[in-house]
């Protein structure tokens, strides 16, 4: 399996997690949810939900009325298939919840991690959290070396590209000690600014102050240049 089709099977499971949906939906929400997919398509989710439902992680049923889909299938067409995550589809996806190795501190791969933080502990969100950060310091020391040591042949326009990589990845390093912190303190309220007070019902003392379904302040990961 790639990378990019297990990210795919991730957050399909996790958006199942929350409740059945047809393939039109589940296609919306990946793109408005986790702009990582804004580009694949239905020959992309296809094949990735029949793979999960022949693992079992699936099942498929019926999501219309029985006159609906009487009615469908006298017009020729397919009547509207739902998805629903099964016991061992629950169990599957707790497991690469908890799942904390180097590829999950990848743009693509941390961009889906972040989107379910809020069904993730408080401890695999940390280590998450850690691991990223030292993938972007360690990617910012080796933006630096190679800016020292190329400078000089830079013309101004691909100069200035690189300082805009660097300050983008610097940016996201802020970010995280950001998060880091709120999860170390422990805090039940998210962040706020001057002057906003902070809403109680859309944050969890479990979510470091954040949003539960969080995902929505992550730096685009288009912004990385080391890729």
């Amino acid at each position: 399996m790639s990378r990019r089709s297990g990210i795919l099977e991730f957050a399909v499971l996790g958006l199942l997690r929350e409740a059945p949906m047809h393939g039109y939906e589940l296609r919306k929400r990946l793109n408005t949810s986790l702009g990582i997919f804004r580009a694949f398509s239905y020959g992309t989710l296809y094949p990735c939900l029949k793979t999960l439902v022949a693992n079992g992680w699936l099942i498929e049923e019926p999501g219309s009325a029985p006159e609906e889909a009487l009615a469908a299938s006298l017009a020729g067409r397919r009547a509207k298939i739902v998805y629903r995550l099964t016991a061992e589809g629950k169990e599957h996806f707790e497991e690469l919840l908890s799942h904390t190795g180097p590829d999950t501190w990848e743009d693509e791969s941390f961009a889906a991690r972040f989107a379910f933080f809020g069904q993730t502990e408080r401890e695999v969100r940390m280590r998450v959290l850690e691991g990223r950060r030292t993938r972007l310091e360690e990617r910012l020391e080796k933006m630096r070396a190679s800016l020292a040591r190329t400078r000089e042949r830079l013309d101004d326009y691909t100069l200035e590209l690189q300082r805009h990589g660097m300050e983008s990845v610097e940016r996201e390093v802020r970010w995280l000690n950001e998060l880091i912190e709120s999860e170390r303190a422990g805090r039940d309220q998210r962040p706020t600014t001057p002057g906003r007070p902070a809403r109680q019902d859309d944050t969890s003392s479990d979510t470091g102050g954040l949003p539960r379904h969080g995902g929505s302040t992550r730096p685009d990961p288009s912004d990385d240049t080391d890729k």
